[in-house]
């Protein structure tokens, strides 16, 4: 009986350490450094998580219409290493995106630089992802 329990403890802490590594891909798998594009609008949402932290902005179409996009920022650690914090991007702030569309063509984009309200140009992405400009 105190095999069995050891076994089916150490199966699912191997799951568990191994569950992070399901949710992350490189850059090539899913953005096209061919496609850059550059957007301007409202922040709605940011998601401090791991592996990327994410936000979400409306962003006006040829018809004054919202259309919300999602935006890949690199980690959480590495933005703190940027001197990003949980509160740099909040609902309601006016921001300018670089970055580069998803492949499928969907609303999203990985995010390279954001460009706050008040002029300042901060780098988004993680250099160890592949990506242009990165390894």
């Amino acid at each position: 009986m105190q095999i069995k329990s050891v076994v089916l403890l150490t199966g699912i802490a191997a799951a568990l350490a191994v569950a992070p590594a399901f949710g992350h891909h490189s850059f090539a798998a899913e953005y096209d450094s061919n496609k850059p594009v550059t957007l301007k609008g409202e922040v709605t949402k940011l998601e401090w998580t791991n592996p990327h932290a994410r936000f979400y902005m409306d962003v006006k179409d040829d018809n004054g219409k919202p259309i919300n996009w999602e935006f890949e920022l690199g980690s959480p650690n590495g933005l703190m290493r940027r001197g990003w914090t949980r509160n740099s991007l909040k609902p309601g702030d006016m921001i300018t995106v670089e970055g580069y569309m998803a492949k499928d063509g969907a609303r999203l984009a990985n995010a390279r630089n954001v460009s706050l309200a008040d002029g300042r140009k901060i780098f988004a992405g993680a250099a160890e992802d592949g990506g242009p400009g990165g390894k």
